[in-house]
């Protein structure tokens, strides 16, 4: 089983925490108001625990379950503690109107962490198109991008301790295109399926 930290007490923070703790993981909360992190970690159970913010993770892999703009500032904060890490960045940049992504260049927040973390740190973006009720209630799909080819097989290991299965997309480049698939679930939950009880996966069909 892994050791996660969750850097974040929101909504998906608690749904993988949830899960993760069913998986048998051990888990840490992290959060900037202390009394929400400690309120999580004990709503988890498990033996979940809570750490200080900025200090160094208990977890070898560390999530960032925080809005897309707070999470460079938040690894910039937390510099070298987080070295020897791998982070998984789960956030959606999308922009005011939620057709298009908030950068404009082709790049991602999982890429912009990568610059902000220390160098012997690997990044992983996951989680990004699954809405929090399908991760609470059913089995998606995991799409996962990083450069690092151990650090996804253990993001894909802990992936597949929650029941969930894990489909590789390729190296960093593609959180690019991840974020934006984030962003076509949005639209899909708003026009052709109309509700946000789904998941995009993938289906294989023998030749």
């Amino acid at each position: 089983m892994s050791s996660i930290t969750l850097i974040g007490t929101g909504n998906m923070a608690r749904a993988i925490g949830t899960l993760a703790v069913a998986g048998g993981n051990t888990v840490e909360v992290m959060g900037r108001d202390q009394a929400k992190a400690d309120n999580l970690a004990k709503a988890l159970g498990g033996g979940a625990t809570t750490g200080k913010w900025g200090t160094v993770p208990a977890g070898d892999i560390v999530i960032t379950a925080l809005l897309y703009a707070a999470v460079v500032p938040a690894v910039a904060e937390y510099g070298d503690a987080l070295a020897g890490k791998i982070i998984v960045d789960i956030s959606n940049p999308f922009n005011a109107t939620f057709d298009g992504l908030a950068h404009s260049e082709e790049t991602s927040i999982a890429r912009e962490v990568a610059k902000a973390a220390p160098a012997d740190v690997s990044v992983v973006k996951g989680f990004n198109t699954i809405f929090r009720n399908v991760l609470e209630n059913g089995r998606p799909d995991v799409f996962i991008a990083g450069d690092n080819a151990q650090a996804k097989a253990d993001v894909a290991a802990f992936i597949q301790s929650l029941g969930l299965r894990p489909l590789d997309v390729g190296g960093l480049k593609m959180a690019h295109w991840l974020e934006g698939m984030g962003l076509a679930t949005v639209g899909l939950a708003g026009n052709g399926v109309g509700h946000f009880d789904f998941a995009l996966g993938v289906n294989e069909f023998a030749g």
